[in-house]
């Protein structure tokens, strides 16, 4: 399918779509939005992507910040000052609690973190946050042998200043 008219589906199927969450399918999968009313944003992206039907699911999750769908940010203080406190633990926590309702929105209740069996983790500064991100990932993913695989990588920036994690994964849960 041609980009426009894959785009004009697209359009086309959200318009139709008035559910809390939905699915929408296209050429690459079923695309999981936790919100397909909200309006379109300046990067366009699901956040998940299920791989076509089976017994099992593959379910890709989009780089995932600490933010609610309330608006709110975790880890994130606002000083009375106009400066930020940016705390890495609570950051973390949130975005895999975040992460467990992608994945169980997606699977209609089926999955959760537990499901991750790939993740990416993105961090401002391995020296300061590295340790921090650890302690909260340790949390929820109790063993080795539990855990997911997983990089770390540091980097410049995220997508915006009140981050100092993201993380991407990709899950499979039996659906």
């Amino acid at each position: 399918m041609r980009p426009e008219r894959l785009s004009s589906f697209l359009s086309n199927h959200l318009a139709s779509s008035r559910t809390p969450a939905a699915t929408i399918m296209s050429p690459n999968g079923e695309a999981y939005l936790s919100n397909p009313d909200a309006p379109e944003s300046a990067s366009r992206f699901a956040q998940a992507r299920l791989a076509p039907a089976g017994p099992h699911r593959t379910i890709y999750i989009a780089g995932t910040a600490c933010v609610r769908a309330d608006g709110t940010w975790p880890g994130v203080t606002e000083n009375e000052d106009g400066t930020r406190t940016l705390d890495v633990r609570k950051q973390t926590a949130a975005v895999l609690e975040n992460i467990e309702a992608i994945i169980k929105g997606a699977t209609g209740g089926k999955g959760g973190v537990a499901n991750i069996i790939d993740a990416v983790v993105y961090i401002l500064d391995m020296e300061t946050q590295y340790a921090g991100m650890n302690e909260e990932w340790n949390k929820v993913f109790t063993s080795r042998a539990a855990a997911p695989a997983r990089a770390t990588i540091g980097i410049k920036e995220l997508p915006d200043a009140r981050m100092v994690v993201e993380v991407k994964a990709t899950a499979v849960v039996e659906m």
